[in-house]
């Protein structure tokens, strides 16, 4: 049996990691590296968790599946951030970077369309092989899910198009030496939502990057502004929200999220077994790391539960092909 997963972030892979023994699976990412909402930058002076800046486990399940990072070193501590707050080492990108080297991730893959025939489920897109499918994940913001869903399940569909995303700013900084802030985590700070000092996240090295994250107000409000404009912008409401002047900084970049935080969710397992057409996500449990990883793990589960009739299916399929 193959499954074709749509989306190599965090829910896509927790799926992948879940089937994994029972099916050979492919991923597909429009990325060109791994990362998507996890995304960090490194530089020769600098690195920045561009993305999430953290995430925390609540869930025995995921707190199983952190330990496992732990060990493996993927995963540690953050002392500076918020209580309970865990990091990728040596960047956030490394927790999907990791899982990803255990599966077959075609990176760099955009998907255009899902199309059902005779031979079972295909991948459309430029450059992509027309291999076929028994059974698709598609594990996509919900923007970018929805008409990927609808033309085959429009309940999945009318989910996804009803999930609604704010989006984030996010600026790289780099300044020369320290600056003066009251700690390396800062939220809810004039226009920010979440001010980050990446240097005081372990194995980062000594460098001194921040990212600085517009709550989705002003995100919104500056969502087609320039990005040059936006960075500078934010650097001075970085230096008005400190109360100080900042040196010229090093490096200064800005990168516009317009799905950053997907709100709505139903909490529900998307999952059709007629179709063999499943979905997962953070837009489909909540806006976290751990909301995508559960949402995955969940499918995957329902998809085992469904196994028997899913192999009698394929098995019929590719009989009659």
């Amino acid at each position: 049996m193959r499954i074709a997963i749509v989306g190599a972030g965090m829910a896509g892979l927790a799926c992948a990691g879940r089937l994994s023994g029972l099916a050979d699976i492919v991923l597909f990412d429009k990325g060109r590296r791994p990362g998507g909402r996890l995304t960090s930058v490194v530089t020769d002076i600098s690195s920045w968790d561009l993305g999430a800046p953290f995430f925390t486990a609540r869930e025995p399940d995921f707190q199983t599946e952190v330990a496992r990072w732990q060990d493996a070193g993927c995963a540690a501590r953050w002392p500076g951030g918020p209580r309970g707050a865990m990091v990728g080492v040596p960047t956030m990108a490394t927790l999907v970077a990791e899982q990803s080297k255990r599966f077959d991730v075609r990176f760099g893959a955009r998907v255009q369309a899902l199309v059902r025939d005779e031979d079972g489920w295909r991948i459309e897109g430029e450059g992509l092989d027309a291999e076929p499918f028994d059974s698709v994940v598609v594990a996509v913001p919900a923007e970018q899910a929805a008409p990927l869903l609808s033309l085959h399940d429009l309940d999945a569909g009318l989910e996804a198009a009803s999930v609604r995303s704010t989006p984030c700013w996010s600026v790289m900084v780099a300044f020369p030496w320290d600056i003066p802030a009251p700690g390396p985590f800062m939220a809810d700070l004039g226009i920010f939502s979440v001010l980050a000092c990446n240097a005081s996240k372990p194995e980062r090295g000594p460098s001194h990057g921040w990212v600085l994250q517009a709550n989705a107000a002003w995100s919104r409000a500056n969502l087609e502004c320039e990005a040059e404009d936006v960075a500078e912008r934010m650097l001075a409401e970085f230096a008005q929200a400190l109360g100080t002047e900042l040196p010229a900084p090093t490096f200064l970049k800005a990168h516009r999220w317009r799905f950053a935080q997907p709100y709505g969710q139903s909490g529900r397992v998307l999952w059709n077994l007629e179709q063999r057409l499943g979905a997962c996500g953070d837009w489909c449990r909540a806006p976290t790391v751990e909301g995508a990883w559960l949402s995955g793990v969940r499918l995957a589960d329902q998809m085992r539960a469904s196994l028997p009739e899913l192999i009698t299916q394929a098995a019929a399929l590719h009989g009659a092909g």
